[in-house]
Order: C-alpha cells, then sequence, then structure tokens
C-alpha cells in the first residue's frame, strides 16, 4: 500500500514537470491595414529550456526576435524555434490579405523571386570557382557608444592584455574612455588579440577629418580567429556575396566591346564632345532632333532616383571601395552605348510622315536578317519589344511617380499620404502636355530640363565637396584602400566590387538597348556619329553624376551611416553641410523623376508600336495607357509589381547583347569608314565665323 502511494505521488510529481519541458509555439498573426508589406506574426513560446532562438525564413529577423514584421501579405514564411536544450519546433504561416493591392503585390513576389533567380543567380558559385559564403579570419573591436558624425572623443586609457594574447570571450581586455566616461570593452569571441590603437591615444578624434571619413574608424583593436569563420545574417544564415549573372552580362559585354572598338570610350571622347556641341549637326540630315538633343532624351532616362538613392545604397553596403568600381563600370559601358546606338540609326526606319521608329526592335530584326538569322531576329526582337513596354510602364513610370511623391510628401507639409491621387493627376497632365507632342516635345523639354537639374545638383555636391575640401586626401584613400582591401564586414573583395559594378550597370542602362530607341530620331548620315554621341550619356550619368553622389557621402562621413534609406541617406549629407538644400534636392529629384517619365514614354511607345502597329491610333492607346500608369503609381505602393517590372530592364538586355554581339563586327567596319571619312575632311562641318 505504501509503495503503491509512492508511486502514484511520484507520477503526480512527473508528469506536470514532463509536460512542462515539451516546446510549444503558438502564433499570433497581425495584418494592420490595407498597405502592403506591413503584415506581422508574434511568437509565444512555452515550455523547454530557455533561452529560445528564433530562426525566421526572412533573412533580416534576428535570431532572438520571437516577433517578425514588414511581412509580405499572401507570401509562406517559416520559423524553427529551438531552446538551450536543443529541442525545437518548425512552424509555417501566411498572412491573408486584405485588399486588392495586397493580393496584387503577394502575387507578383513569387514571380520576382523566380526573375531574380535568373537575373542574379551566380554560375561561379554553381561550378565551384569560389564559394560565395562571406568569410572573415578577425574580429573587430570597436568603440562603445560611437555613431557617425558623432562628436565626442574616444580615448584609449588603458589596455588589459597583452599584443599577441590568446583571450577568451568575455574577458575584459581593454577601457575606453567616452568624454571622460570610462567604459571596459570585452572580447566577443576567443582568439588572438592584435592592437590597432596604442594606449593612451584616440581611438575616434571629430577633430581629426580622416577619423570623419575612415571606414570603420571607431575600431582600435583585433580578435585573430583561430579558423575563419563564416558571417551570418541576422537570421543565423551564412551571408553570401555572390557575381549575379545580370552583372557579369553587361559587363563582361561592356568590356568585350571596349575591346573591341579599341578603346573607343577614351579616343572618341573628344570627338563626341564636338558633336554634342553642334560642330558637325548638318541641317538636311535625315531625322527630328539634334545630336544634343537626343543625347539629352537619353539622359534624363538614365540620371533619376538610381544616381542619388542606389548610390547610397551602394556606398553604404559596399563602403567607399564601391566607387572605384562603379568608375571603372560607367567607363566601360560607355563602349556599349557607342554600339548600340550606331545600330539605332543605322537601322532606323523613317515613313512618308517622316515619324521614325529605331532601336533594338528594328536592329535585331532586320541586322540578324541580313545574316541570314531572321527567326532569331525575331524572336530577340519580339522578346524585347514585351520587355520595355512592360519596364515603360513600371521603372520608367509607375515606380518614379512612386518615389517622387514620397520624396515631396516628406518635404511639403500639405502632401500627407493621402495626396498621392491628385499628386498623380497633377503628374499626369504635366508628362501628358509633353508626350502628346511626340519626340520633337519630349526632346525640347529634356533639353532645357536636363542641363537645369544636372546644373543644380552638380553644383549643390561641390559645393559640399568644396566646404569640405580638406577632406579630399583621406577620401580618395578610402576609396582606394577600400576598392582593393576591403573588409569582410563589406563583403569582402568580391562584394564591394559587385556593388560597384552593378549600381553602375543598372544606372546606366548600357547595354539595356533603351537609349537607342532615342538616339535613332537623331539628325544624321553617319549612324556612328550618333555612337559617338551616346557613349557621353555613362559618362555624365555614372562617371560623373554617381560618382559625385558617392563623395558628397563619403566627404560629410554619412557612408558610415546605417539603417537609412537611401534618398534620405543623400538628403541628410546635403543638410549636414547646406542645411535648405534638401528642399532643392526635393525638386531636384522630382525633375529627375519627371524627365525619366517622358524619355520611357516614348521608349514604351515605340516598342509597342512595333508590337501592335505604327499608326496613330496605336500611339494614342499607349499614351492613356501610360497617363494611367502614372496615376496609379503615384497613389498606391505596389511593391513587387514594381520591382517585377524595374527587372524587365535588366531583363532587356539579353536580347540585345545577344544581337550586340553577333553585329560588333559590322559596327566596327562602320567606325573605321566614318573615321577615315573624317580624317580626309569628308564629314559635314559648320563653318566657323572668322571676326
Amino acid at each position: 500500500m505504501v509503495r503503491n502511494i509512492t508511486l502514484i505521488a511520484f507520477l503526480l510529481f512527473t508528469i506536470p514537470f514532463t509536460f512542462a519541458q515539451e516546446l510549444q509555439v503558438e502564433e499570433t498573426v497581425i495584418n494592420p491595414s490595407d498597405k502592403i508589406n506591413d503584415a506581422q506574426v508574434n511568437l509565444e513560446v512555452k515550455g523547454g529550456t530557455p533561452p529560445y532562438t528564433y530562426q525566421w525564413s526572412k533573412n533580416e529577423v534576428p535570431l532572438t526576435s520571437n516577433t517578425a514584421g514588414d511581412l509580405t501579405e499572401g507570401i509562406l514564411y517559416s520559423v524553427k524555434v529551438s531552446d538551450a536544450a536543443g529541442a525545437s519546433v518548425e512552424k509555417s504561416f501566411s498572412i491573408e490579405p486584405e485588399s486588392i493591392v495586397e493580393t496584387f503585390n503577394g502575387t507578383f513576389k513569387p514571380v520576382v523571386d523566380a526573375m531574380g533567380s535568373v537575373l542574379f543567380w551566380d554560375p561561379f558559385a554553381a561550378i565551384g570557382i569560389y564559394d560565395p559564403i562571406v568569410y572573415t579570419d578577425e574580429k573587430l573591436l570597436f568603440s562603445p557608444r560611437w555613431e557617425p558624425n558623432t562628436e565626442s572623443e574616444f580615448l584609449l586609457k588603458e589596455w588589459l592584455v597583452s599584443e599577441d594574447e590568446h583571450v577568451e570571450k568575455g574577458q575584459d581586455i581593454a577601457i575606453v574612455e567616452v568624454d571622460g566616461e570610462a567604459f571596459t570593452v570585452q572580447a566577443e569571441v576567443d582568439g588572438e588579440i592584435e592592437f590597432l590603437t596604442p594606449a593612451g591615444q584616440y581611438i575616434y578624434n571629430p577633430n581629426n577629418k580622416e577619423d570623419i571619413i575612415a571606414q570603420n574608424a571607431h575600431k582600435f583593436g583585433k580578435i585573430i580567429y583561430d579558423e575563419p569563420v563564416a558571417l551570418t545574417n541576422p537570421n543565423g544564415t551564412p551571408l553570401q556575396k555572390g557575381i549575379p549573372f545580370i552583372v557579369i552580362w553587361l559587363i563582361f559585354g561592356a568590356a568585350f566591346f571596349t575591346f573591341r572598338m579599341g578603346f573607343i570610350n577614351l579616343r572618341g571622347f573628344k570627338h563626341a564632345i564636338q558633336l554634342a556641341k553642334g560642330k558637325f549637326d548638318e541641317p538636311n540630315a535625315p531625322g527630328s532632333i539634334t545630336h544634343f538633343q537626343a543625347l539629352a532624351t537619353a539622359v534624363s532616362a538614365t540620371v533619376g532616383l538610381g544616381n542619388i538613392a542606389g548610390v547610397a545604397i551602394a556606398v553604404s553596403l559596399g563602403g567607399a571601395g564601391a566607387t572605384f568600381w562603379m568608375i571603372l563600370a560607367g567607363l566601360l559601358g560607355m563602349s556599349s552605348k557607342f554600339v548600340e546606338c550606331t545600330l539605332g540609326v543605322k537601322y532606323r526606319f523613317i515613313n512618308k510622315e517622316g515619324r521614325i521608329f529605331g532601336g533594338p526592335m528594328n536592329y535585331l530584326r532586320y541586322g540578324l536578317e541580313k545574316r541570314n538569322l531572321g527567326k532569331l531576329g525575331k524572336v530577340l526582337a519580339g522578346l524585347f519589344a514585351v520587355l520595355a513596354i512592360g519596364a515603360s510602364f513600371g521603372g520608367g513610370n509607375m515606380f518614379q511617380a512612386n518615389q517622387s511623391f514620397e520624396i515631396l510628401s516628406n518635404q511639403i507639409p500639405f502632401l500627407d499620404s493621402d495626396s498621392g491621387f491628385y499628386f498623380g493627376i497633377f503628374l499626369a497632365i504635366l508628362v501628358g502636355v509633353v508626350i502628346i507632342g511626340g519626340i520633337n516635345s519630349i526632346a525640347k523639354v529634356t533639353g532645357k530640363v536636363v542641363p537645369i537639374m544636372a546644373g543644380v545638383y552638380v553644383i549643390g555636391a561641390l559645393v559640399v565637396i568644396g566646404i569640405n575640401i580638406e577632406n579630399v586626401g583621406p577620401a580618395f584613400n578610402a576609396i582606394i584602400t577600400g576598392a582593393f582591401t576591403p573588409t569582410a564586414l563589406k563583403g569582402g573583395f568580391i562584394g564591394v566590387l559587385v556593388v560597384g559594378f552593378q549600381r553602375a550597370a543598372f544606372s546606366n542602362e548600357a547595354g539595356v538597348g533603351s537609349a537607342a530607341i532615342a538616339h535613332s530620331a537623331a539628325k544624321t548620315n553617319h549612324p556612328p556619329s550618333e555612337g559617338f554621341v551616346a557613349l557621353l550619356e555613362p559618362f555624365i550619368d555614372t562617371v560623373v553624376v554617381c560618382t559625385l553622389t558617392a563623395l558628397v557621402l563619403i566627404f560629410t562621413g554619412m557612408h558610415e551611416v546605417d539603417g537609412v534609406s537611401g534618398v534620405q541617406l543623400t538628403t541628410d549629407a546635403f543638410g549636414s553641410v547646406i542645411s535648405w538644400f534638401p528642399y532643392v534636392l526635393s525638386i531636384a529629384v522630382f525633375l529627375f523623376a519627371f524627365s525619366t517619365m517622358i524619355s520611357w514614354s516614348y521608349y514604351g511607345m515605340r516598342a509597342w508600336t512595333y508590337i501592335f502597329g505604327k499608326s496613330n491610333r496605336s500611339e494614342i492607346i499607349y499614351k492613356v495607357i501610360f497617363l494611367f500608369f502614372v496615376v496609379l503609381g503615384a497613389s498606391v505602393s505596389l511593391g513587387a509589381v514594381l520591382d517585377f517590372s524595374d527587372m524587365m530592364i535588366l531583363a532587356m538586355s539579353f536580347p540585345n547583347i545577344i544581337g550586340l554581339y553577333i553585329m560588333s563586327g559590322e559596327v566596327r567596319d562602320d567606325l573605321r569608314e566614318y573615321m577615315s571619312k573624317l580624317k580626309s575632311g569628308q564629314i559635314f562641318q559648320k563653318e566657323v565665323l572668322k571676326k
């Protein structure tokens, strides 16, 4: 009897204890509004052995967080919850969309991911040439309480260990004094310590310009790991820095055309300037716009938000060193523009009414047809046209309207979140007034707007750089050092190179083929002459404007700021020197977006008429649809839809560059003939009036 009572008591005690140890996870799914990408999941964990770790399928969510936010409605997410004893529970969930916009966004997200898996696929990693996972053999020691542009002084008061000593995680290693207050720094990992700052010297001094410019200026030592360690995302998965296929495709093509055309990007620069200035403008040549107007139209389509927001993101991700690779990619891209725009003029079609139809659709179809590749030409031309139409509605239209409203609403008080529709109507009217007049009207507007907006931006950047001119040495040192010896924190050498190349390729659209549509309308009897003018675009867009943005960020020390959006980062950099300039910058951004929209309307229209016919009725239908998307883009957040259309711009490079490779020999022959005529004086040249 006593034995039975003891057994019962034991069971009564152990059964609750056993159940208490079982790991249980309950989720609360929240969709707070009908806006996209604001869903949230909260987890409540019971039982098991604390502490718990949460490995979410979203990379940005830390292992320590039981909450995942900014989730896309309609998309399946998962989490693996583990306790200290090794027990784990896996959960999957999807947040139901509550609006049409959320449904659209959730539907397009898998499509975007599928396109991204192709465009950003890494062939080198796939065949095992290198490991895309980022490793580091050292852990940098950073000053406590430091933040970018701080006014505090950081002094390394004392080292508590000897140099080259092996330290253990949690061991006290140094005392850092911040404005007179002492802080003890502990080792975060095991390894051998190395001093970067001697005891008694400043780690970071705001009066030292080199400290403001230098990347990771607040480091004072490092711990060398016993074995290299893989860096991880916040959710614990390995951090990878691959080489996207689309970047390889664009940069390899640009390098190929640079060698194929005998470094035309360098030796043709002077003649390109002469052509843009009108020295060789032929008044009776076929076409409807001047060399300069064609250049302004094409530049207006490329110089835009990417030069302001995109560069800020690139420099914050890749550090100052990304600027070097961005400039190199821009110089190479000049050759791609030369080839595609030469062909754009050569294979253009001018009807009896004088309307011009040109661009990759023409040279892909008829240029390849000349080489008995008619079927391939039709497929490539049709694919390019479809992609160009989608890109014109999205990246060239909705994205511009959406971002320009967001930027202006942050600076203009009466533009609240509910004003997007009315802003879209206003913008659609402005765009409509211009595009109804066709390429001549577009060229006249861009010919005036582009110099103004570029001038305002360039002058503002030069003022910021001029005020901080004493930083020029440290800035360029940071760029060169960061380009060739970057830290693993910025993705290592491959990561910094790819970030720079990627920003340049995405910004100047060299190899995409879009600019060839605008240049095909130029007045000239010699196709290579327009190729010369076109090679100035990547120089203006990337080598000048993108580089100035990067220098403003580096000179002001804003390249070290994390967690701030691209546009806001650039705005803050300008505002730190010229308090009122963010308002001017907002107007410049609006002009960037406006000019990009009117140029892309022409690109999309020419692709539209290639598929649906060259009638006036066909053009009017396209313009009405385009203006509808202006209003839609400004009034609705479309998330993945915009990402999808942006990817279509990059995808245009696939059919285009295939055709450029095949016809590059023809362009080279045309170039040689043109240069021969230029040297012999057979090319028309305006007479210089003698005083």
